[in-house]
Formats: structure tokens, sequence, C-alpha cells
């Protein structure tokens, strides 16, 4: 039996719309990837500069609308796991098929993919030559196998569900005991992760004061990595106030006042507008709006994070 829900007949109806009107968007793309000339003033060249702003616009659409729909995404799996045996939040669904976790990681490479190609629209449609169409195009063209990559793993997962099978709650799967990469970065010692985490993000600021974009779009691509890591192995265990709990996403929870919300988009906000600002640079533009918001919400990530064990020590007088 699936488990095809209200909430997954959203999704997959809407997976439906990306795939037909990201079809249409690859299809134009190919067009003018092949064909496009903007010293020509044929009538094949005019239809296609016309066409560039509706595939813009499609593209656009399919991103706002998977922005938040990657949130919901994951509420939806929040919300299946009453229906699986052993899982207690999103971990157990998205662990009980072969599909669940790499559905997960092509929608996060998907967001950044996708919110690339509009920095690089928004660069190319400033110039009256739309010097960058050609490229905008081409990427897009990567963008769509990713895209139709996703929405297969997406819809292979959600009809994979099997409500009569057993799996492993979160406690078990993000646990030092496991068998699993997961249990390998664990066992690493705190001091070890939070000193990277903060050695990472003293090398952003660092990067932001010098103004070497470059590295400062490097530095936030690793802080991605480590800001994950740590929040998993340390700075989680403070917000449920146990040594043990580990999940990335009961986090995502009313009971934790969905905090999880807020770090995952302020995260994703300040790392992706570094990879937007490396994009402004390398087309000789100014990108310094790009590495101010970057700045701003990287150290509201680190100051909400931070918060947490102070508060916990203040309160209890000792660490976890």
């Amino acid at each position: 039996m699936n488990l095809i829900t209200p909430e997954v007949l959203v999704i997959l109806i809407l997976d439906a719309i990306f795939a037909f009107l990201g079809t249409i968007a690859f299809v134009l793309s190919l067009k003018i990837v092949f064909k496009w000339d903007i010293n020509s003033t044929s009538t094949i060249q005019y239809k296609m500069e016309k066409q560039s702003y509706l595939i813009a616009t499609i593209i656009k659409y399919i991103l706002y609308i998977k922005l938040p729909m990657f949130l919901y995404f994951i509420f939806v799996q929040d919300k299946l796991s009453v229906y699986i045996p052993g899982a207690m939040c999103a971990v157990g669904v998205v662990n009980s098929t072969s599909y669940g976790f790499y559905a997960m990681i092509a929608k996060i490479v998907n967001l950044y993919l996708f919110s690339s190609w509009l920095v690089l629209n928004k660069v190319d449609l400033e110039d009256e030559k739309m010097p960058y169409t050609k490229i905008k195009f081409a990427f897009y063209i990567v963008i769509y196998l990713f895209l139709m990559g996703e929405i297969t793993l997406e819809v292979l997962e959600f009809f994979s569900l099997d409500p009569s099978r057993i799996v492993s709650c979160c406690g078990t799967v993000f646990s030092a005991a496991s068998q699993s990469s997961v249990s390998a970065l664990l066992s690493l010692p705190k001091s070890l992760i939070i000193s990277v985490f903060y050695a990472n993000f003293i090398l952003i600021l660092l990067t932001y004061k010098l103004k070497r974009t470059i590295f400062f779009t490097i530095s936030n691509i690793f802080f991605i990595f480590t800001a994950i890591v740590s929040l998993i192995a340390f700075f989680g265990t403070y917000i449920y106030e146990l040594p043990t709990h580990h999940c990335p996403f009961c986090m995502l929870q009313g009971d934790y006042h969905y905090i999880g919300y807020v770090l995952y988009t302020t995260l994703f906000i300040g790392t992706f507008s570094a990879i937007g600002a490396f994009v402004y640079q390398t087309t000789k533009k100014d990108c310094q709006k790009f590495k101010m918001v970057s700045i701003f919400f990287d150290i509201i990530y680190v100051l909400i994070v931070t918060a947490y064990p102070i508060v916990y020590y203040i309160k209890n007088g000792v660490w976890l």
C-alpha cells in the first residue's frame, strides 16, 4: 500500500507542473544555445529574444515555488512518520526507502543551482547586449537534468513507502553506536568539531574584511558542511537539551519552536549569497551587496546556535 496522502499529492502535482514547464524551458534553451546571435536582426533572433524572457519567467516561477516547497517536503516527511512503524520524525521516512536520502540531497543541490542561475540571469539582463545569454541557457540545460533527476527520485520515494515495514528512528540513525558515516562524525572530539566550525566562521569574516571574494565564497561553501556537522554533533544536543539526541530534523517540530526552519533558512541565504557574490564578480560587477547579505545571515546563524549552549550553561551550571 502506498502512502499517497493529500500532502503527498500536492507535491506530486507540483512535480508534474515543474516537469512540464521545465521541459518547455529546456527545449527553448536548446534552440537559443545553438542559434542565438545578438547582432542578428532576423525574425528568428527576435523570437528567441522574447522566448528568453519566457524561459527566465518559467525558471523564476520554479525556484520561487521550490524554496518554500523544500521546507514543505521536509514537513510532509515528518508528517508521514506517524504511518511508518519505528519512525519518530522525517529521518525514519527518508531512510525507509533507498531513494529518500538522494531525493533530499538533490533538492538541496537544485536550490543552489537554480539560485545561481537567477544571479547569472540578473547580470545578463543588466547589460543591453545580453552577453551571458548562451551561457545561462547552457547552464539551465544542466540544471534541467538535475531537476528531472530530483523529481524522479521524489516520485520513486513516495511510491516506495511501505507502512508495514519497520524502520530505524532518528535516535538509532544519528547515534555514535550506529554503523554509518554519521557515527564516524559523532565519534570525533567535540572540541575538534567546534574548533573547525568557529575557525571556518572566522575565515569568512577575514576574507570579507580583506575583500577576497573567491576565498569568501569557498569558505562559505565549506561552512555549509561544518555548520551541519556541528549542528548534528554538538549544537543540536543543546536545542534538545539531551546529550544523546543528534537528529537534524526533530528541531523542525513545534516542540522546539520550529527553530530548525530558522537555522536552515539563514544558513542557505548566507551561503548562497556568497556564491552569488562570486558569480557577480566573475562578470566584473560590484558584488558588495551579496557579500553583505551573506555575512549578515552567517552571523545570525552563528549567534543563534551559539546562544543555545550558553543559555543552557547559565540555566544549569554544566555543559552537556
